[in-house]
Parts: structure tokens; sequence; C-alpha cells
């Protein structure tokens, strides 16, 4: 594995002065480096960060016209006395969301008589709508049905709940599809600028918008404080994972305080007595984000992947009978505890496996079994592949129940993929689609299945492309460390100092300490127990560490390693400090661990990629020489290319694309049939790269454009640097081309435009950091 340490860049002392005001106990020095490394360079930045208080929320009809149409709708179903469904998903973030509107819809409409939820399940059914629970709920008589955390690209689904009388109002922060779904209202962040302080919300933090303008609306219904909800959008926010800036961090912090403050009631006075009960089942306080992130969230994800039915979890986040919660909350627990065990279990036969790899040799893991259970398949992959700096697949091939498959249809193989910073997972498996029976996901996870007999030729096929597009270079597991310390340094006033970027995530991680020439002492490991006494086969060891800057040890744990895994002897070490509420102590959570060599730690300098996204050309003419790249790319590999044109120049990189302004694929469809009749007609001539302009297509969807135009009559021949388009009308009555033919070439024309238009979407919004690991990775 290569270490990193993150670009140092000594603050101004101003800067220093400042944040000391939030940390007298130490010199601030170590926040002010992390802070100002991480954009925070001037005083009023840093006050709306650290401070909550003094930061100004986004309205949520900064929605616009959307929210108006979703506040409308509802205050129609509240007086015409309708039925309302939530349609939520099975992740912490999709639980989360279906009790805010649990809670917050219920202020408005009479819990199970008026309103109801439906959440799918994880081992029977996918993520989003499905016509089965759209018609269970038209035989309840619903006639509308909010999403949250899903929905955006449920076009079929959607058109199908009309055609029962059902209104949809989505409610998501995932990939918007090209043409706006037919729905009464969408409320996504996907729809705002990505500079835009609510443009990062997750599912639960869009419930809460739009609960929050249900409540502006109507301020004399309700008869509870919108605030009570922070707790769930925090919980939901952290867990998910989305990038802790503008709202979200805004959000994440109060409802951090709210969690802690119903945690220290009597158990009797908790608004959530569920939620209280898991967090004294994880011995943890509610004080952290830590505290949701390995505490919280881990669980509530773990009763879908073990059970399937996550319904439950919305009744322990929300329903005040304490009996009841605490009866939910140790089930939850013992999940979790199934969840561990399974997860080592698989853990173990993956390294088995692996031992048989030549992973010199292999680029991308691909490895099957049909004992492995599907639900925790995506957490051992993202494991190995940090491990091993390999994109990995893990397939199981277990059949399921006769009564869930026809009898006739070949075994499926279902599983999950991960990757690391280094490879476009998506694009990677995409590119085998004709080996896939089902595939979705983004560049860095996704799930798929596939015919089993097609596992050797998938694992072969994309072993070649990776290998083709590494072009001879291997990849490597990478960890980066933000700051050196010594152990000296540990202890109350550096987490005191650090805990002033909390709530950390995406965009502002936890930090990470380098700590060198250090050793271990008093290491021990043990199995962890679950709920009912009985030990999990999940491993945690405990140690002191120490170095030559103090004559005192400071305590440690290593998830998920023995003791005899620590290296004897001198070492360097990266890890996170923490304090342990069940013990009372602050401890480093050991990351990564390595005997110590004089090693050179790579710097990866963002400052040599500009971000001129989104700006005005006049605006970008007064900018400092660089290589400018102004057309938004599809892959990855087009951007690798122009970053080492860059470093071949000795200049910048400048990104200066704009968001794409995206036709609909029909109409780019329709635009070139007419641009094709009329050169006929004209006798006119073309160029390949006026036509790619006209259209705002690619070369190869250009090609299947083309190729879909022949099956409707035309002929397209080249005359030097032009095609010449002639139509010629064939009749289908006497032999000629069939209509199936021309829709499926028209279909697969339409499907390489939503897929060119799916990539520009996402490198618009992509962020600077991701962009900077990824061309640093080849």
């Amino acid at each position: 594995m290569q270490w990193t340490l993150a670009a140092t860049e000594q603050p101004p002392e101003w800067f220093i002065q400042a944040v000391k005001k939030y940390t007298p106990a130490s010199s601030g020095m170590y926040a002010a480096q992390l802070l100002w490394q991480r954009g925070i360079k001037d005083t009023s930045q840093l006050e709306g960060f650290v401070n909550h208080k003094a930061y100004q929320p986004a309205s949520p009809f900064e929605f616009g016209e959307e929210m108006h149409l979703a506040v409308s709708r509802l205050k129609l179903a509240r007086n015409a006395g309708e039925k309302v469904a939530i349609w939520g998903d099975f992740d912490a973030d999709g639980i989360t969301s279906t009790s805010v509107f649990w809670d917050g819809l219920g202020q408005f409409f009479t819990q199970n008589s008026q309103l109801s939820y439906y959440i799918p399940n994880r081992l029977k059914e996918s993520h989003g709508l499905n016509n089965p629970g759209i018609d269970n709920l038209e035989k309840q008589g619903c006639t509308l049905i909010v999403t949250c955390d899903t929905g955006s690209t449920n076009i079929d689904e959607i058109i199908y709940a009309r055609k029962l009388g059902i209104d949809v109002i989505v409610t998501d922060h995932h990939t918007l599809p090209a043409e706006r779904p037919p729905v009464i209202a969408i409320i996504n962040p996907r729809n705002l600028p990505q500079e835009h302080p609510l443009y990062n919300l997750s599912g639960v933090a869009v419930a809460y918008k739009l609960v929050e303008a249900l409540y502006q609306t109507l301020p004399d219904v309700p008869q509870q404080p919108l605030e009570d909800l922070l707790d769930l959008v925090a919980v939901g926010l952290i867990a998910d994972l989305v990038q802790l800036s503008g709202d979200c961090r805004y959000l994440a912090q109060l409802g951090i305080q709210r969690l802690q403050e119903d945690f220290k009631q009597p158990p009797t006075a908790r608004r959530r007595p569920g939620v209280g009960r898991l967090l004294e089942l994880c011995q943890k306080s509610g004080d952290r984000p830590t505290d949701i992130s390995f505490g919280l969230g881990p669980r509530i994800n773990a009763v879908s992947r073990i059970q399937g039915d996550a319904r439950f979890c919305v009744e322990l986040l929300t329903s005040r009978d304490i009996k009841r919660c605490s009866e939910l909350a140790e089930d939850t627990e013992l999940a979790n505890a199934r969840r561990k065990s399974l997860q080592k279990d698989v853990q173990n036969q993956v390294a088995q496996k692996l031992n048989q790899l030549d992973l010199s040799t292999t680029s991308a893991i691909v490895l099957a079994d049909a004992q492995w259970p599907v639900g925790v398949l995506g957490l051992v992959a993202g494991q190995v592949a940090q491990e091993t700096g390999k994109p990995t697949i893990l397939l199981s091939t277990e059949v399921p129940p006769e009564d869930e498959t026809e009898t006739s249809a070949q075994p499926l193989a279902r599983g999950s993929a991960r990757s690391i910073n280094s490879v476009d997972l998506y694009q990677l498996v995409k590119d085998q689609a004709h080996l896939l029976h089902r595939f979705g996901g983004h560049p860095f996870a996704a799930g798929l299945s596939m015919v089993v007999e097609n596992i050797p030729l998938f694992s072969e096929a994309i072993n070649q492309r990776l290998r083709q597009s590494l072009g001879g270079k291997t990849l490597a597991a990478t960890i980066q460390a933000d700051i050196t310390v010594t152990v000296a340094d540990l202890g109350k006033d550096l987490f005191l100092e650090l805990k002033i970027l909390e709530p950390c995530g995406m965009g502002n991680p936890v930090p990470k300490l380098l700590i060198k020439n250090c050793w271990f002492e008093n290491a021990w490991h043990r199995n962890q127990q679950d709920a009912q006494g009985k030990k999990v086969q999940y491993i945690k060891t405990e140690f002191d560490i120490r170095d030559d800057s103090t004559r005192n040890a400071f305590p440690g744990i290593w998830w998920g390693h023995y003791k005899d895994e620590l290296p004897i002897g001198r070492c360097d070490c990266i890890a996170e400090l923490d304090y342990n509420t069940f013990k009372k102590r602050y401890e480093i959570r050991l990351i990564a661990v390595r005997p110590s060599v004089d090693s050179v730690f790579t710097t990866h300098n963002s400052d040599l990629i500009l971000d001129w996204r989104n700006q005005e050309k006049s605006e970008l003419g007064n900018q400092q020489p660089a290589v400018v790249v102004a057309e938004c790319p599809t892959s990855w590999d087009d951007l690798r290319a122009w970053w080492k044109r860059s470093l071949y120049n000795n200049q910048q990189l400048a990104i200066a694309w704009s968001k794409p302004n995206q036709q609909s694929p029909n109409k780019i469809w329709l635009t070139l049939v007419g641009i094709a009749k009329y050169l006929s007609r004209t006798n006119q001539l073309v160029t390949r790269v006026q036509l790619l302009e006209k259209l705002g297509i690619g070369d190869q969807t250009l090609l299947l454009g083309l190729k879909a135009l022949k099956y409707l009559g035309f002929t397209v021949q080249r005359q030097d640097r032009y095609l010449h388009i002639s139509q010629e009308v064939k009749n289908t009555a006497n032999g000629g081309t069939p209509t199936t033919q021309p829709d499926a070439a028209i279909a697969k024309f339409l499907a390489a435009v939503r897929e060119e238009q799916f990539q520009r979407a996402y490198f618009a919004e992509v962020p600077l950091s991701t962009i900077v690991t990824m061309v640093n990775s080849q």
C-alpha cells in the first residue's frame, strides 16, 4: 500500500490566531493547517464553518416551482381527506427519510388511516418504485405517493401509477434522468447549481425541506416543533456519506445537538426511546458524528442486509413505546452482530480465494461462490478494493427459491462491485453490458447480475479492458495522512482542537494522523459479543502506542485485526483520534501500520488543476495561462489525456466546461432525421464535425445514429471530408426492412445519447477532489 501525505501549506499567522479563538486550550496550529488545506481561508468562512449560529440556511422554497407544486398537492390531499403513502428505501438514508415523513407529514395527515409507508425488501426487490407495490397501495385506496431517497428515474412506474389514478411527488437526491418524469413535483437538489448550499442534500435532508415548507405554509397545523426531526436528519446525512457542506453541515450540526440532548434524558423522558436504546447497545452517546457512522448507521443498514424487510426500523426511530422500542433495538443489534459475523466469514473465504490468484497479473478481482449472502457482498468488496487497490466484484451464485424465479430460466449470479479512486467502475462494467442481466451504479460502486456461465467471460473481458486502459501500469492501494503528530501530541487538547472540524464526511474527512517511528505494547485481542452474550466472529485488538516524544503510552484499538498483525519493533502508523464514551478515555483508532522505513511520502498538489467550471467566457479571459478544457468530457480517459498534455507543457490544467444544456434524446433523434431529409432534398454535403456540433453528441453515438438512418431508407456515403446523405423510400410490405429492425437501431441510438448525457452531467458536477484523485491514478 502506498502512503501519501496531504500537501502542506503553512497558514498565515492571522488565520492561526483566528482559529485559536475556537481552541483556547491548544495552539490551534493543527486545526488551522487542516482548515487551510480544505479551503477555509478567511474569517467569515471560518465562523460559518465552526459556528452554526453564524450560518444562514437556505429556504426550502429555493427549490422553486417544484416545491410550490408539492406543497399545493399535499394541501389538496389534506383538505380532501385523501390517503397518502410514503415510498422509502431500505438503507439508513431511506429509513430516516421515511421516518422524517412519518413524523413530519404525520402532523398534517392522520397516521395509519390517512398516512402509510412502503419500504422495498432488499433481498427480494430493488431500490425505487415497483408495480406490485403500487398495486398494493392502489388496493388500499391511496391516491398520492410521496417518495423519499428514490424515484427520480422510475419513469415507467410513475406512468403506471398515473394510469391507476395515483399522483406521485418525488423527493430524491440521486442522478436525474434526461427528461423530467411525469410527476406532480420532483424535489431534487441535482436540479440546483453545484455551488448552491442545498446541492449536496441527502434523501433525508430533502424530505426535511419539504416538511419545512409545509410548516411554513400551514404554521397553525403542526403540534410538534419542526426541530424535533433534526436528529433523524443528522443520522441519515452522516450515514449516507454525502458531502457535509452548506446546509448539509448546518443540519448535521443541529441534528447531533438534538441527538445528544435527547440521549441525556432519562429513558422514560426521551422523545426517541428507540434511538436512545440503540445508542446504549452500541455504547455511544450521540454527541459525535462517529456515533452515527460507526454506531447507528451500520445497525440500521444491517436489518435489510440480514432480514431483507426493514420496515420495523421506522417504528424503532419514531415510536414512543419504550418497551416496543427496546425490543426492536435489540433485534437491530442482533441483526448487526449477524451482519458482522457473516461479513467476517465471507471476508475469510474471499481471502482464501485471493491466495489462489496471482494479484500481480490481475487488474480487476472477480470472485463468485454459491454460499455467499448477497447482503454483505458490497461491504466485503469495499474492504478488498481498499486493501488491494484493485476494483473488486463479488458474486453469489446461489439459486433463488423456485417460487421466485422461472424454473426454465438460466441461474443468475447477483452481487456487488466496489472500486477505489483509480478506476471508473461504471465505465469498466458498462463496456461488458452484453454479458450482464442487470447493472446499475456509479464510478465507485455498483450492483449487478449475470447468467452464471458468463462469469469467466466477464472476468476475462474486464481484466483485458482495464489492462488496456492502464497501459502497462499496475494499481496499488493508497492511503493519505493529513498531518504528522507524535504520541505526546495525542490526548484531550488535540482531540478538542480537531473537533472543530466536525461533523466530518465527504469533502471534510476525519483527520488522519501520521505517527512515525513508534511501537506497540500490551496488545491483546478478543471476539466481539452480541446482545445475548454470544461470540461474533469479529475481532478487535487493543494496544498501547509509544514513541520517543514522551514516557507515557497512549491507548488504541484496531478493528477487524489480530494482535499478531501488529509489527514487532519500530513502525509508522496512520490513525484517527477518538473519545471512547464507554471507557471514558481518549484513544486512537488504527487505520494502517507498517514497519518503520525511511520512506518518501508523495504529495498530490490539487493546485495544478483549476476549477473554472460554469464561469462566463468573459471571466475566463482574465485568468492566468493554462491548458483549458472547454468541452465537457465523457470519460476519465479523455480527461487524463488533457492532464498529460498539461504536465508535458508544464502548465496548470483548467477545467472550464459548463453544465450542459441538453435536449431530450428523442428531440436529438428527430433533429438528425430532419437534417438527413433536408440534405437529401437539397443534395448538400455535411461534415462530421458539423453534425456533432449541431446534435451535441459524440462520435460513437453519431455512428449509431447514421446506422439507424439506413433502416429508414437513407444512404450515407463519404466524399473526402464530407458526408452525402440521400433517401430511398422502402416498402416493407414488398420485402423491405421489418419495422422491428429500425426500432431496435433507434433504441440503441437513444440509449447511447442518454449514456453520454449521464456522463456529461456527472463530469459537470463531480467534485474537484475526485478529479484530482482520478487523473493522478494512471
